[in-house]
């Protein structure tokens, strides 16, 4: 079933230093890259690299058509995505030490600046056995959960960045809600565990990730599979997009998860967030030499 994806689009800048700046300090660049990047676009592309059918919702300038050829690259149907004249394309700042850590600043710039008519036109297609992604980077976020689930379609939500009035007004639409392990605790700690949706997905880094089904059935752990990395940029979204990919084929949580932590895992030893997503072929590889 097809995967819609309510997501920021951004051009991230990425420079390679010798530390993380401190604060007051002045370092210079070892190196600088442009790609693509956006929590909502590195989902699409890691979802479509995974096999899903993958349309994205969201909005650009009007220039740097690159990041619409490199979206329709990877399979993603890009005809959703509104083009706004005098509002500029998302972008980041990545700063990335020699051991793979980073520090981003975000620019939220067209993605939040939605038009209604993405979820009057582009969303109106969704039904039952779709999934909407969605993640706190664009404008219109309840919106969409509300019409995707009053759909019958299952609503997976990465609460990044993280902040608590967004996640109370999309809670009582999702399905599923995607955190890493910090998020997780300031969830728990602002609403209860009695949370009123089906599961929670729990990335935890090295550390693998866990699915704790919230309504009464077993958690399932995934351990992470040991790479060395090269750029974490990007690889919570790779594990997100690659597990909704699986669900919308209709594969249980064990396997999503597991085929979810090979894509990351393959993803971290390369530069770069979206460019950087790996493709069914290699996953499945990379699973048969790894057990």
């Amino acid at each position: 079933m097809t995967i819609y994806n309510l997501g920021s689009i951004n051009i991230d800048h990425v420079y390679r230093l010798a530390a993380l700046p401190r604060a007051g300090e002045t370092l210079g660049s070892l190196d600088l890259r442009l790609g693509l990047g956006g929590k909502g676009a590195n989902q699409s592309v890691a979802a479509a690299r995974a096999g899903a059918d993958v349309v994205h919702l969201g909005a650009m300038g009007t220039g740097d058509d690159w990041v619409l050829a490199r979206l329709a690259a990877a399979g993603v149907d890009t005809r959703a995505i509104a083009r706004l004249p005098e509002v500029a394309t998302g972008h980041a700042i990545i700063l990335v030490d020699p051991g793979g850590e980073n520090s981003i600043i975000l620019h939220g710039g067209a993605n939040r600046a939605l038009p209604e008519n993405l979820l009057t036109q582009e969303l109106a297609a969704i039904g039952p056995g779709a999934i909407l992604l969605l993640q706190n980077e664009t404008s219109l976020q309840p919106e969409a959960a509300a019409q995707a689930k009053a759909a019958g379609a299952r609503v997976i939500y990465s609460a990044a960045p993280f902040e608590i009035a967004p996640l109370r007004a999309v809670l009582p639409h999702i399905s599923i809600l995607a955190v890493n392990e910090i998020e997780a605790r300031d969830t728990f700690a602002a609403f209860g565990e009695d949370l009123p949706i089906d599961g929670m997905l729990i990335t935890r880094g090295a550390a693998g990730a866990e699915y704790r089904d919230l309504r009464g059935g077993p958690a399932r752990l995934q351990p992470a599979f040991q790479v060395r990395a090269e750029d974490t940029t990007g690889a919570g979204d790779c594990f997100a997009g690659w597990f909704a990919a699986g669900l919308s084929r209709g594969e249980d949580i064990a396997t999503a998860l597991r085929h979810a932590a090979a894509a990351a895992a393959l993803q971290v030893t390369r530069k770069g967030a979206g460019d950087a997503m790996p493709g069914r072929d290699e996953v499945m590889t990379f699973l048969k030499q790894h057990g």
